[in-house]
């Protein structure tokens, strides 16, 4: 049975190559030979990856963001029609993997062009699966969409720099804003998990090591903004002082769930979960200690709005 499968999921692939190469016309948003890397690189076969054609589309994409629309294409129609979840989380790693190009174009992906936010494998009894795929397809959203609003405004930053009256840095609240976008994307992330053992595969460890190491960048992007806000903390208004002290509880909160989810990765057997950079814990003493530095500071400037200025008579 296993066999005649693996056939039948052998001869799908194979059909779709085959309508892919006889079909399909070039032009700004298709191309044949891109349609069939992506088909190769999300085949059926449960037991396997295939990395080069990924790393075909990802030449691509540095060599030329011309490509970025038929490859999106591609993975798109490709998703669409699928109802099988190894082909889901191969196109879902494949755009995670597209990503991860450093290309400014894909930074403006925006909303993705397909959705799979109520995903159904053809077959019953496999809702975890389902549930791992439409939580991933969640997260590849909401970066998107967070890296389209961030190169927006690196956009209208740079569009500033022509202006005399430019600001030297972004404001405190622009900054802690962004962190607070950063967390959520975290919180998100976090809810990519597998939920039976019996999901222990090929398909999932590698995808749960793209996650692990999606969550450290992401984390770290979080300390390093944390410690650069409070560097600026006492030069701060009341408004700012409260984000920034509800994004510091955030942190605490985030530390505690992500060394419980690392755990878990190392349980499940997750490779990278076992090399994973040291959590950094925000003790309640170190959050008492921030919240009377802001109050004491937000105590002292209202004090000197209340002295009267002096006015130089020349």
């Amino acid at each position: 049975m296993r066999l005649f499968k693996r056939a039948s999921d052998a001869l799908k692939d194979a059909g779709s190559l085959f309508v892919a190469n006889l079909t399909t016309p070039r032009s700004a948003s298709r191309n044949p030979d891109i349609e069939s890397a992506v088909i190769k690189a999300t085949n059926h076969d449960t037991t396997r990856i295939d990395y080069s054609s990924a790393q075909r589309i990802f030449a691509w994409i540095r060599v030329s963001s011309h490509y970025i629309r038929p490859v999106l294409s591609a993975i798109s129609t490709r998703m669409e029609k699928t109802r099988s979840w190894t082909v889901a989380l191969k196109g879902l790693m494949l755009l995670h993997g597209v990503f991860s190009c450093k290309v400014p174009a894909v930074q403006r992906i925006g909303r993705l062009p397909f959705d799979l936010s109520n995903f159904k494998d053809r077959k019953p009894n496999l809702k975890h699966h389902e549930a791992f795929i439409r939580a991933y397809y969640t997260y590849l959203q909401k970066k998107a969409l967070f890296m389209s609003q961030h190169a927006q405004e690196q956009k209208e930053g740079s569009l500033r720099k022509g202006m005399k009256n430019k600001p030297k840095q972004s404001s405190m609240m622009q900054d802690l804003v962004w962190l607070q976008n950063l967390q959520g994307l975290l919180d998100v992330l976090l809810k990519i998990k597998p939920q039976k053992e019996k999901m222990m595969n090929v398909l999932i460890l590698e995808a749960m090591d793209c996650i692990v190491v999606e969550i450290f960048d992401i984390y770290s992007r979080i300390c390093n903004a944390i410690a650069a806000v409070l560097v600026r903390i006492y030069s701060v208004g009341k408004t700012e002082a409260a984000m920034a002290f509800s994004v510091l509880q955030k942190a605490a909160v985030q530390a505690k769930d992500l060394t419980q989810y690392i755990n878990f990765c190392k349980d499940f057997g997750v490779i990278k979960a076992s090399e994973s950079p040291r959590i950094v814990h925000i003790r309640d003493e170190d959050i008492r200690a921030l919240k009377h530095i802001i109050e004491t500071a937000s105590s002292k400037r209202k004090n000197e709005d209340l002295i009267p200025k002096t006015e130089n008579i020349n």
